[in-house]
């Protein structure tokens, strides 16, 4: 029997199945996070699942940045402007809605749809406490960028009132 390669050769692509291959990519990771993370959770619970989700968002969240920079053309300790020129590049980026605005100095990212999200509250389930985790993950993707960014948190799971985003944060430098 005589194998056949079957690796995808990208270049016969049409724009549309390319765009289609991303966000089924991007989606089929986001679901590979979640069930690691569900699985973590199931064998020692939610606090330690957290814990090692901020060791991996850590470690990945500098990865991508380094990729994208690498791969878009943006320059390290390109301030605020090279952080506004790669979030969009970020993998979840085609699967959630996120809006960028520059206000007074500092760049203020929201997250308006999250996949993840969205998900809980259609299943009538509590948001995600992602916080934590999403500390870590814009903390050090921004650091990444430019090690003058500072990051803050404006507001992310858990929180009581009704906001018109799932997440915000404020970049600085």
């Amino acid at each position: 029997m005589i194998s056949k390669d079957i690796s995808q050769n990208f270049e016969v692509f049409s724009k549309e199945d390319l765009i289609k291959l991303c966000k089924m990519y991007a989606k089929n990771w986001l679901a590979h996070d979640g069930c690691w993370f569900l699985s973590v959770e199931e064998c020692d619970g939610m606090e330690k699942a957290i814990e090692v989700d901020k060791k991996a968002w850590e470690k990945f969240s500098s990865i991508e940045a380094k990729r994208i920079m690498a791969e878009f053309g943006i320059k390290a300790n390109g301030g605020l402007d090279a952080l506004k020129a790669a979030l969009p590049y970020r993998l979840y980026a085609s699967v959630n809605r996120q809006a960028i605005r520059e206000e007074d100095g500092r760049l203020i990212f929201e997250m308006t749809d999250c996949r993840v999200q969205s998900a809980r509250r259609a299943k009538g389930l509590s948001f995600f406490p992602c916080r934590e985790v999403g500390v870590v993950e814009y903390s050090v993707f921004a650091r990444t960028i430019d090690p003058r960014i500072k990051t803050r948190c404006l507001g992310c799971p858990p929180y009581d009132e009704e906001r018109p985003y799932y997440c915000a944060w404020e970049f600085t430098i």
